[in-house]
């Protein structure tokens, strides 16, 4: 595997940082993941945009212009075979000594590297996936794509023992999104949304699956989505830049609508593919 360090691309073997580097101190850095199809960054802009609004959200200057990102994550693409891939971006405040306040003059850590992206299976598309509930205990800046993740890990690894896929996250009695995903709850054959705040990552995928509901004139409404809501939902699915959209049929051990994925994921699904496609082709999606 070739990765990219600090201005250079080399094996994944030959890459080290140094311990007083402060993402590994104090987890001080942000991260992006970009989904690559058919040797094309998906959505690129709209992810480098989310980048540059994490990095806004330390203080820590961009390294790099859009272009030079563009150019960066294309030869990084280029070195490895796979035609999918998924581009794991991460960005640290530098290597200081060891003090809470902001050095000065020093570098960022640049790091990134690609590896293949196995999409859900078509099995596991029609079968759905199962999700639990837990309080939502994380910071209050969950919008900054940052790399001080345990919280998030904490409450996946509730899923993981319980055999779940994911962990949906209640705050206050409502929902703000799974552990590693955004989540749209369907409720008489309408999709609702939680809108989004602080309190939840913006996600690319969130995005693209609002575009096409309002391109397609599918029923909507963005606004905040109760516990009970959640728990009486006939559908819910689950979306990110590496699952796409995923149908969650059990919550807590209690079937959702028949247990089955519904209408409204398969429809959204299929146009979620339609799009994607057309997208890698540099194509316009139709609204009709």
């Amino acid at each position: 595997m070739m990765i990219y360090l600090n201005g250079k691309f080399l094996p994944i073997e030959q890459a080290y940082i140094p311990v007083l580097d402060r993402g590994f101190i104090f987890g001080d850095g942000v991260y992006e993941v970009i989904p690559v199809y058919s040797r094309k960054a998906f959505r690129l802009e709209h992810h480098l945009a989310r980048l540059q609004d994490s990095l806004n959200g330390i203080r820590l200057s961009n390294p790099h212009t859009n272009d030079q990102w563009c150019q960066l994550i294309k030869q990084l693409i280029d070195y490895h075979d796979s035609d999918d891939q998924y581009i794991y971006l991460h960005i640290t405040r530098g290597v200081a000594k060891r003090d809470h306040a902001f050095p000065v003059n020093i570098s960022p850590t640049i790091f990134m590297m690609s590896n293949a992206l196995l999409t859900p299976p078509k099995e596991l598309l029609q079968k759905g996936v199962l999700a639990i509930t837990a309080e939502d205990n994380r910071w209050g800046r969950c919008d900054i794509k940052a790399i001080s993740l345990l919280p998030n890990v904490l409450l996946r690894q509730l899923a993981v023992d319980a055999g779940a896929t994911e962990t949906i996250l209640l705050r206050d009695g409502f929902l703000t999104e799974g552990a590693a995903s955004n989540i749209f709850i369907v409720k008489e054959s309408k999709l609702l949304a939680p809108p989004k705040s602080h309190l939840m990552l913006p996600g690319i995928t969130y995005d693209v699956v609002l575009e096409l509901v309002e391109n397609h004139a599918l029923p909507y409404d963005v606004r905040p989505v109760a516990e009970q809501e959640l728990r009486s939902a006939n559908e819910i699915l689950l979306t990110s830049s590496t699952k796409e959209i995923m149908p969650i049929v059990s919550l807590d051990g209690k079937l959702i609508g028949d247990g089955r994925p519904g209408p409204f994921f398969h429809k959204l699904n299929q146009l979620y593919q339609h799009y994607k496609e057309l997208t890698m082709r540099g194509k316009q999606v139709s609204s009709s």
